[in-house]
Order: C-alpha cells, then structure tokens, then sequence
C-alpha cells in the first residue's frame, strides 16, 4: 500500500465519478435506512464535522473522542469532533468551531475538501463531513464536559481490513442488525462516524 499523504487525501476527495453512497454503505447496520422519510415535517437538523489529519513521524493521523455520558442517543459514543451549525455559517465554519470548542485546538486549519452529507435517522441530524489538515500534531485541550478522551488514529488503519469487524446487535429501536464497525484504539466506531469513514476509505483506495 502506498503511504498515505496529503495529496493523497486531495486526490480521494477530488474524485469525480466516486460512487459514495456505496461507499458509505459497507460500513452500514443491515437496517439503517440511509435517506430521511418523504413525511417527515420540516427539514432535518443540520451539522458538520471534521476529519482532522496531522502528521506524527511521518505518518498521518485523525482524531476521534470518546464521548461523555449523558441522558443522549450517542452517550458514550466514538465520533468525530462537531456538532450543530448555527445560524449563517457554513459547514467549515461549524465544524472548526466545534473542534476548537471539543478539543480545544482553533489553530488555522488548511480545509482540503468535504465529503458526502449523511443522515442521522435516531437524532435527526444531517451531518456535513469536513476534512482539514494541520502541520503539526495538535497540543489538546479537550472539553471534560463533552470529550472523554480523544484517539489519535493513523490513517493507514482505514485501509486495513484487520481493523474491521461484524457484529449481530440489537439496535436502540429494537431492530436486530447486522452492525460492521472499525475497531479502533481499542474502541468500537460503529453507525454515523464508521459510515463517514468509510467514504473516507474507499475515497482513498481509489486515489492510491
């Protein structure tokens, strides 16, 4: 496999003719309807997050937190850091703005593209995925009331198929799924953030 390295990343999100519905599916509970139902009233919460990338010897990572518990459909949860946008900003906008307020990094962050918006069916969130690069490894000062820890992930471990697995679960709504999921840091990330990322992955087995 080739190293991976920012061009690399500007290259998978450059891709035009990318299939990223299908992308986002293989790491999809069996159940998990991917579109919002015509008869919902209104339109869906609206979010973004950010894939953020910095290098540690060489070798590129992204951050992940473990999220706090909280009375919530995703306490406790593996995510990226983001959150809800607010009136007149932009997906870039909220997404930075959330980072610096989860982990406490609001360095200059070099914006290299975005990904596919997915739909959240239990909390009713359209999310808008960001990618961003920094130049150096961050120095983190994390949010103790949303942020448990947070999981410096290298890139490369997206690309490799031992960090996934499959499990027979019975979701929150009650429905048994078949749930893959990226075991990571020694966590499971499974639902919204395993589905981004896995855009994420197969963005960039296209581009290497």
């Amino acid at each position: 496999m080739s190293t991976l390295t920012l061009d690399s990343v500007r290259a998978a999100l450059a891709l035009s003719d990318f299939d990223a519905q299908t992308a986002q599916l293989r790491m999809a509970p069996t159940t998990r309807p991917m579109l919002r139902a015509d008869d919902q009233a209104n339109g869906p919460k609206l979010a973004a997050v950010l894939i953020l990338l910095y290098p540690v010897e060489s070798e590129l990572k992204f951050a992940l937190m473990r999220r706090t518990e909280y009375p919530g459909a995703h306490s406790g949860q593996i995510s990226l850091p983001g959150g809800s946008a607010e009136p007149g900003e932009t997906w870039v906008q909220t997404a930075l703005r959330e980072t610096c307020e989860e982990f406490g990094v609001c360095d200059a962050v070099d914006v290299l593209g975005a990904l596919t918006p997915l739909y959240v069916p239990p909390s009713d969130f359209e999310i808008h995925p960001v990618v961003g690069a920094l130049p150096e490894r961050p120095v983190w000062q994390p949010d103790p009331r949303e942020v448990a820890e947070i999981l410096e992930v290298p890139l490369s471990h997206l690309l490799d198929d031992q960090y996934k697995q499959f499990g027979d679960w019975t979701l929150g709504s009650g429905r048994a799924a078949r749930v893959p999921y990226y075991h990571l840091c020694g966590q499971t990330v499974w639902g919204a953030t395993a589905i981004i990322l896995s855009e994420f992955e197969h963005r960039l087995r296209a581009a290497v």
